[in-house]
């Protein structure tokens, strides 16, 4: 069957793009015509597979073209779009900003349901790259003040193929954080259209009433890119607008102390380890791997900390679905984004250690003590006061011990 006239051929695809890399080499390649030249050999060794994937773009850019075709063609002639023609994803809208957002009172705050959600990628790829991102895994959690974790949603994403000579940038991006694989995973995985349709059913937003999405302000832009490019492979339009997870707590801050808390704390105070061990925080691959990157846990621990510092300023009794049980007898001093552990550097030696609480140090012993104004996380033995207590680890630990050598050798 001839081609069609216009119509994008696989190896256009291809050509297109590799010209921006040819370029970057200092070749004269101004147009795509430039390029086939330099892109024939390139383009005969790859594999059936990896040609399949151009052969889908071409399919998908002239499905767009035929589309955008007709309803140029109907609009002439006065008729009204066909409507398989502008699928959106129904029941979304646009939202205002978390600083406009406004509550009646306290139990209107309380009361009112927010979603988090993040998704994670194999890897960021240049700017030069189509495919910025590869999504991998969602988790999305459904929280309020009142209640807590109400419900969760996560999927291991069946992601695209990656860019020709970008594979190993993906997966070596993938192995320093999620550690997820980019092929033979165990575990299955789901489908872009099935996430949307998922994550719609999830959220179930009533008529008129727009839900409240909020991620990192650091990972807005991987997670629209994402939701935009899952919607446009599927053929929908995403209109899920994503706001700031600093702004909310800002704002609810705002609303109960009327005074604001500075940024950097709020950011400070939304990355911290403190959860990443805890229980039902992870999903399940990634506790059982003991993996502290996850989609899911990135999700759960923004509610954590809005549960663990807002919970009793607005009255909440907080429950294991406010904070992991754990955790829920944590002191609110508590605080966890840097831990020094057992490093002779910053350790001041006292030449008695007159001025250490007896109770706090017994010789012989390491104890697991938390200071009023020094907060580790739960497990951590911290080092205190007096000889007893400035034992080191590795090195420094042999060479205290090393003393005590010749006297087992005499034994």
């Amino acid at each position: 069957m001839a081609q069609r006239r216009g119509a994008r051929r696989p190896f256009c695809c291809f050509v297109r793009q590799r010209l921006p890399e040819l370029q970057r080499r200092g070749l004269p390649v101004a147009r795509v015509a430039d390029a086939i030249p330099h892109c024939c050999g390139a383009w005969a060794l790859l594999s059936k597979e990896e040609k399949m994937v151009y052969a889908e773009k071409a399919r998908k850019w002239n499905e767009k073209k035929r589309s955008e075709k007709m309803v140029q063609e109907t609009s002439n002639v006065a008729h009204p779009v066909p409507a398989c023609l502008t699928t959106k994803m129904p029941g979304v809208t646009s939202l205002p900003k978390a600083s406009a957002m406004s509550w009646e009172n306290d139990q209107a705050v309380v009361s009112d349901i927010f979603y988090f959600l993040d998704i994670y990628s194999h890897g960021k790829l240049p700017s030069s790259c189509e495919q910025r991102f590869l999504p991998c895994e969602i988790g999305c959690v459904k929280y309020s003040l009142k209640d807590g974790v109400i419900a969760d949603l996560h999927h291991f994403i069946d992601a695209e193929a990656p860019p020709l000579g970008f594979r190993y940038h993906c997966q070596t991006a993938s192995d320093a954080a999620h550690k997820i694989p980019l092929s033979g995973f165990g575990l299955s995985r789901t489908s872009y259209a099935v996430v949307l349709r998922e994550l719609l059913e999830f959220v179930q937003p009533a008529r008129g009433v727009s839900p409240h999405f909020y991620c990192r302000s650091g990972d807005r832009f991987r997670i629209k890119w994402c939701l935009n490019r899952m919607a446009s492979v599927t053929g929908t339009e995403s209109h899920l607008e994503l706001l700031a997870a600093e702004d909310l707590v800002i704002e609810l801050c705002r609303k109960k102390y009327q005074k604001e808390p500075s940024r950097s704390w709020v950011c400070g105070e939304l990355d911290v380890f403190h959860w990443d061990f805890s229980c039902n925080t992870r999903c399940k691959w990634h506790e059982e791997n003991e993996i502290l990157c996850c989609a899911l846990a990135s999700c759960k621990k923004i509610a954590y900390c809005i549960s663990k510092y807002l919970g009793s300023a607005y009255g909440v009794s907080l429950t294991a679905a406010h904070l992991p049980l754990e955790d829920s007898d944590y002191g609110e001093s508590r605080n966890s984004r840097m831990v020094v552990l057992d490093c002779g550097r910053f350790q001041k030696v006292k030449a008695e250690g007159s001025r250490c609480d007896g109770h706090f140090a017994s010789p012989g012993r390491d104890q697991e003590f938390v200071p009023s104004g020094c907060d580790s996380p739960r497990g951590v033995k911290t080092s205190l006061c007096g000889a007893s207590a400035m034992r080191g680890r590795g090195v420094t630990q042999w060479l205290n011990s090393a003393a005590d050598l010749p006297k087992s050798f005499s034994h």
